[in-house]
């Protein structure tokens, strides 16, 4: 059964602009660092073209001298050897099984293929409470879920 983790960071931490490498994407990209570190395959399913470009970009720069190898999920599924870390909108290919990191307002309905979904808690208090729905969500259907207070 797919274990859920909740990663809370601060309220006062913001996923926007210059802020970013301290807020969601930032926890997002620590958290993909660590997946590669490991050759755990990645998906991070980002909810529109914004969050996946401005993850896009702060994966290439995120570490001093080095990057994030990803792609982001196209029309057609990436080439041999596929990166560690993949980005999309949409269910990936299928060997894209060990770690799902959501970023979308509500639960994809393919994250139960994963051995592992992290979802992010950032943001307002609108924001905050679609993350209690999920919560809720994973908690009603039996997963186990795991809060990290950052």
């Amino acid at each position: 059964m797919t274990r859920v983790d909740f990663y809370v960071l601060p309220e006062t931490a913001l996923s926007v602009g210059t802020a970013a490498r301290d807020g969601a994407l930032g926890t997002v990209c620590k958290l993909c660092d660590k997946a590669s570190q490991a050759a755990t395959k990645t998906f991070v399913f980002a909810p529109d073209h914004g969050t996946a470009s401005a993850l896009d970009s702060i994966l290439w720069t995120f570490r001093q001298g080095s990057f994030i190898a990803h792609e982001r999920l196209g029309p057609v599924a990436p080439e041999s050897p596929a990166p560690d870390v993949l980005i999309g909108d949409a269910e990936p290919p299928s060997e894209w099984q060990g770690l799902m990191i959501n970023l979308a307002p509500a639960v994809p309905p393919f994250f139960s293929r994963f051995e592992r979904v992290i979802e992010i808690v950032d943001g307002d208090a609108e924001e905050r409470a679609r993350s209690r729905e999920r919560y809720k969500f994973y908690r009603d259907r039996g997963y186990e879920l795991t809060m990290h207070k950052l």
